[in-house]
């Protein structure tokens, strides 16, 4: 372990040590087996779902579009975290080096908030589809689909660059244990050389009141999107309501845990790393099979793509 530099010095230290989810070695096993199965899945479901969408024309639809680009964000962002997690399961010291310590905060909250703003454009794409049916195609035209994506995608850089900016203008002279099984923010609060009780309340105030408006924001969208189903036909209305349901599902399952770890109420970093797991690991694990269990045209293109594949190999 590396021993504390001097206070007054405020000699940053150069490594940091993860206490990762538990220190009982039994544990430590079964959360190896148990995350490196969760990290197989959520690599199986999501790129099967992205490859799927690419090579069959669903990826014309808007819908389907966003689809493949959250399974694409969700695949990255547990990337950031899961072989980190599973390697230190099973090591007698899991070290992290200053800069791969920003480095995974960076992406952790890059690939993460891109998510976000995707499910954002994916509730605009179905209020469009059922609240303005006739002038969808206008709406959400292909240029559209890809400007929300760039706009997601800037809007995450920036929201990232300013909290990895936040910390590293921070000293760090000891201790350097961090609670967590990644690199975030509020842990690596607690570890600064300085009084950081204004960030805190600056990091709540922006990260977890934005996460919680658009959460509202998501919720109050998709209600608005049922309350016009009420005049379609009730074949349409199984229909968007299988969609929209399996959206509600995503934000409910990513963003009730987000709120929790970013808007806490007191000193609860061991409750973070619980509601962390739920982000980080359990929604993206959920996903794909939120988005395909009762989506005909995911099945139906599943078949054409993968069983035309099969039929190349044979011959």
């Amino acid at each position: 372990m590396i021993k504390p530099a001097e206070a007054k010095g405020h000699e940053n230290i150069t490594e940091f040590i993860l206490l990762g989810l538990s220190r009982d070695k039994d544990a430590e096993v079964a959360c190896f087996v148990l995350f490196s199965l969760c990290y197989i899945a959520i690599l199986s479901g999501n790129l099967l779902i992205l490859f799927t969408i690419r090579g069959s024309r669903l990826s014309e639809q808007p819908m389907y579009f966003f689809l493949s680009c959250l399974s694409f964000m969700d695949v990255c962002f547990t990337s950031t975290v899961a072989p980190k997690l599973i390697t230190d399961s099973l090591a007698q010291r899991k070290t992290i080096s200053y800069n791969s310590c920003m480095a995974q905060m960076f992406y952790v909250h890059f690939f993460g908030a891109t998510g976000i703003f995707i499910l954002v454009a994916m509730a605009y794409d179905r209020y469009a589809a059922i609240c303005r049916p006739l002038r969808y195609t206008a709406i959400m035209s292909t240029r559209v689909c890809y400007a929300l994506v760039v706009a997601s995608i800037l809007a995450a850089f920036i929201h990232s660059i300013l909290h990895v900016l936040v910390i590293t203008v921070l000293p760090f002279c000891g201790p350097n244990q961090i609670d967590h099984y990644f690199c975030d923010v509020f842990p690596l609060l607690k570890l600064a050389c300085t009084d950081t009780s204004l960030l805190v309340i600056a990091i709540i105030a922006t990260t977890g009141v934005l996460s919680f408006l658009t959460f509202v924001a998501l919720v109050i969208s998709y209600i608005i999107v049922l309350s016009t189903l009420r005049t379609r036909s009730s074949e349409g209305r199984r229909k968007a309501l299988s969609t929209c349901g399996s959206h509600v599902t995503v934000v409910f399952m990513f963003f009730l845990p987000l709120i929790f770890t970013y808007v806490p109420v007191a000193d609860s970093v061991s409750n973070d790393k619980v509601f962390a797991i739920f982000y980080t690991m359990i929604a993206p694990m959920f996903n794909p099979h939120i988005c395909t269990l009762r989506n005909t045209d995911m099945k139906n293109a599943m078949r054409r793509v993968w069983c035309r594949h099969r039929l190349y190999e044979e011959k």
